[in-house]
């Protein structure tokens, strides 16, 4: 793929990270990250989940040592079921592909190595999840012998030669951004091997919001004292999540992730002290909690103040969820009204 064609802009990092924000401001459309056994260096969900949550595309890599794929078929097939155990562990679609380093100068001699190490991978995610990272040579020969389906090429090793069959391209190494060591990389069409959490390049699109809800009755919430949010009003509910009537509790029709907004006005809250909006689940036919998904310590500066509060919950449909507030100061605060969004 000459470089000429209509490609959008991503990097690849390792045991230096850059913040979402770096990834954002640069304009990075995608992340590409490893899976190995070195946890430093890895991918983790909670990357995964701020990733998504900043619409920053993601593509995985397996990599342990740089000519691991000459240690032949046995060596791929395990490489893929710790790496596709990762993966799912990190919220990656079943049908997306891993990547498979070969991170050195591999020559004709060695593609036989390689062939069988590709195979051994197939054999447990399949053909249709096997891509290479690779200069020319290896990569060329490893998609004319219908080894892989998907290819990440290097700059290196590649004398400016490029298979167009492979949709990423790593094109520049050792670039500073936010003081973590990146590599540039670019992605020609529509699925180049990318994915975010839950979420597959054919199922992305517009959110769709599913409720808006409106808590218009102002409540004060006691030093120390923890309470739920009732929304009276119900600007959109087009399925019937939350309960009619102004009650706190929303119960989410399908198990998936969603991103959820919550914003709030406090009153009362003295200079110094915390205030902890969360978005928790509950047991469905009981008040028993089971955890806060999300949740943000809110300092006080002694003024009225708008709070916000956002992230991307894996919400259960078997569970019921409530938006609600928790006050660790000395002093009673008042949030005087409340809105929540639940989008997919």
């Amino acid at each position: 793929m000459s470089e000429k064609a209509t490609s959008v802009f991503g990097v690849d990092y390792a045991f230096s990270r850059p913040s979402v924000a770096a990834l954002k401001r640069a304009g990075a459309k995608f992340a590409c990250r490893y899976l190995s056994h070195s946890a430093s260096k890895n991918l983790s969900r909670a990357e995964a989940v701020s990733l998504t949550a900043a619409g920053i595309w993601i593509v995985v890599v397996w990599e342990t040592t740089a000519a691991r794929a000459l240690a032949g078929r046995a060596a791929g097939a395990q490489d893929a079921r710790d790496a596709a155990a990762q993966a799912k562990s990190f919220g990656m679609p079943a049908d997306r592909p891993i990547f498979f380093a070969v991170d050195f100068d591999a020559t004709a001699s060695q593609q036989d190595e390689i062939h069988a190490y590709l195979d051994g991978a197939a054999g447990v995610i399949g053909r249709d999840r096997i891509g290479l990272y690779a200069g020319y040579g290896p990569m060329k020969r490893a998609f004319d012998a219908r080894k892989i389906t998907y290819g990440w090429q290097t700059y290196a090793w590649s004398g400016g030669r490029w298979d167009e069959r492979a949709l990423l391209q790593q094109y520049r190494n050792g670039v500073d951004l936010d003081g973590a060591d990146v590599d540039y990389d670019r992605a020609f069409g529509a699925d180049y091997g990318q994915w975010k959490v839950g979420v597959s390049p054919a199922e992305d699109g517009p959110l769709k919001i599913l409720i808006n809800l409106g808590s218009t009755k102002a409540v004060t919430i006691a030093p120390g004292a923890r309470v739920a949010l009732v929304f009276d009003k119900e600007y959109d509910d087009p399925s019937g999540i939350h309960k009619d009537g102004a009650v706190a509790d929303w119960l989410p029709k399908d198990t998936a992730y969603h991103v959820v907004t919550l914003s709030l006005v406090a009153s009362g809250q003295a200079d110094g002290e915390k205030l902890k909006p969360t978005i928790t689940e509950y047991e469905r036919d009981s008040n028993d909690r089971i955890k806060d998904l999300v949740g943000e310590d809110k300092v006080g500066n002694g003024t009225k103040v708008e709070y916000a509060l956002s992230g991307l919950v894996y919400l259960n449909e078997k569970n019921k969820y409530r938006a609600e507030v928790q006050n660790f100061g000395t002093v009673p605060v008042t949030v005087e009204k409340a809105f929540l969004k639940i989008a997919r």
